[in-house]
C-alpha cells in the first residue's frame, strides 16, 4: 500500500507561512525553511512588543500628566496622591488627554484635588 503524505495539509501549512512572509526581502519571502524562521522570529517580536506598547503608553501618559501638573504648581506624585485622597477615580490615559486637549479642565481638577 502506498504511503499517504497528506499533501493538501502540507501545502496549506507552507502556503500560510509564505503568505505571512509576504513583503520580506530576498529568500525570506519565497523559501519555506528560511521564511518559517523569520516568521517565527517576527511573531516573537510581535508578542513581546504588544506588552511593551502598553508600558510605553503608560510612561507617555505619566510624562504628560507630570508636565501639566508642574505648570499648575504641583508634581505628578503629589497630584495622584491628592486625587486618591479626594476619591477621584480617573485613569492616567484620560488625565493625559485632558492635560493636552483641555488644560483649563485639568487646572480645575488640580485645584480641586490640592485644596
Amino acid at each position: 500500500m502506498p504511503r499517504s503524505k497528506n499533501k493538501v495539509a502540507s501545502k496549506a501549512r507552507r502556503k500560510k507561512i509564505l503568505s505571512m512572509a509576504k513583503g520580506y526581502w530576498g529568500t525570506r519571502k519565497n523559501v519555506f525553511t528560511v521564511a518559517k524562521n523569520h516568521v517565527e522570529k517576527g511573531m516573537l517580536h510581535a508578542y513581546r512588543d504588544r506588552k511593551l506598547k502598553k508600558r510605553n503608553y503608560r510612561n507617555l501618559w505619566i510624562i504628560r500628566i507630570n508636565a501639566a501638573a508642574r505648570v499648575n504648581g504641583t508634581t505628578y506624585s503629589q497630584l495622584m496622591h491628592a486625587l486618591d485622597t479626594k476619591g477621584v477615580v480617573i485613569n492616567r490615559k484620560v488625565l493625559a488627554s485632558l492635560a493636552v486637549e483641555n488644560p483649563k479642565a485639568f487646572t480645575d481638577l488640580v485645584s480641586f484635588a490640592t485644596n
